[in-house]
């Protein structure tokens, strides 16, 4: 799939400028009796073949809908108002529901923020496995499907006798790689994971994260990462999209995003990470983001910019590749492409 010029995809990997997942200007608007609130708004990004990709940003700021609207799941009052989300040369959003349920899952899955919240617990977890399977129209042996959870759950690190057991005799990592063990049975080419270290101590978040790069590189797959810890991002990720009010204010590889960060906001949110290195006072970001029902004219980021300008007061920036494979929605550097 051939990638439009004006969107941020990653460059080292395929120097055709193809992508297995493409989004275009997607808009997610959830409608109230106040007007609609624009959680996702004009939002485009391609993600190459087995590249992790993350999505980070204070909470509000769209992270998690996106999630939702690549796997069709805004329901109202939510509705994904304009856009494409293209996998391969298919538009996700011209799909009938039922051509949408069976992409879920064999092209483009998801591990679900709060894993406790997503397994059924009244079911065995091979049960819960097996579904998946089944709607898909995949027919097993009992031995057949006992040896394929066996080895689905030994590549996300637990003992096959976790097969026989219901959710509440695991603990919050074991369900959440349970969780990793149903988005790959069918070996999709894209895996979304939204937040999936949520309510896990530290120790457990870097093995949930361990072993979903450890799985999405065994199977080749391409993973968009949704969170809000960039300590967590840095270790995990080769390129990174910050979200803002809606909006990608940033893109750009990882290792650039941290020694060389373009966009105000981003600058202030690595400021405000706790530093090893002595101790200090952390630094917050001040104000309040912008609301989404009454989003301010021009930036969106200006009422607590510390470099504003009149310009973005009236003039909201557009994304623009101002480094080659480093994109930034800011006026501080114009519209020129440095080499």
């Amino acid at each position: 799939m051939r990638v439009p010029r004006g969107l941020p995809v990653v460059r080292d990997r395929e120097a055709d400028g193809t992508a297995v997942l493409l989004v275009e200007d997607l808009k997610v608007y959830y409608h109230t009796a106040a007007g609609p609130v624009k959680a996702v708004d004009g939002v485009g990004f391609g993600l190459a073949a087995g590249e992790r990709f993350g999505l980070v940003g204070e909470s509000g700021s769209g992270k998690s809908t996106i999630a939702l609207a690549l796997m069709r799941l805004i329901r109202p009052p939510g509705q994904i108002e304009d856009g494409a989300v293209l996998l391969g040369d298919t538009n996700l959003l011209d799909l009938s529901e039922e051509q949408m349920r069976r992409m879920r899952l064999a092209e483009i899955s998801l591990v679900a923020q709060g894993a406790m919240n997503s397994l059924n617990p009244v079911k065995r977890i091979k049960d819960q496995i097996l579904l998946g399977l089944r709607d898909h129209g995949v027919r097993l042996s009992d031995a057949e499907a006992a040896s394929h959870i066996a080895d689905l759950l030994q590549r996300v690190g637990l003992k096959s006798g976790v097969a026989k057991m219901f959710p509440h005799e695991l603990s919050g990592g074991m369900k959440q790689r349970v969780c990793i063990a149903i988005a790959i049975s069918l070996q999709p080419k894209v895996i979304v994971a939204d937040e999936p270290t949520s309510a896990l101590d530290v120790v457990v978040q870097w093995q949930v994260i361990d072993t979903l790069k450890r799985v999405q590189e065994e199977l080749g797959a391409a993973v968009i990462l949704i969170g809000h810890d960039m300590g967590l991002m840095a270790q995990a990720v080769d390129r990174l999209g910050v979200m803002y009010a809606g909006k990608l204010v940033e893109v750009v590889a990882t290792r650039e995003l941290f020694g060389e960060p373009l966009h105000p906001y981003t600058q202030l949110l690595i400021a405000s990470l706790p530093s090893l290195e002595g101790k200090s006072d952390l630094r917050g970001i001040p104000g309040l983001p912008p609301s989404l029902l009454h989003r301010p004219a021009g930036c969106p980021f200006h009422t607590r910019c510390p470099f504003v300008m009149n310009q973005c007061r009236v003039e909201e920036p557009t994304l623009i590749e101002h480094r080659p494979g480093h994109w930034a929605a800011c006026h501080l550097y114009g519209s020129e492409v440095s080499a």
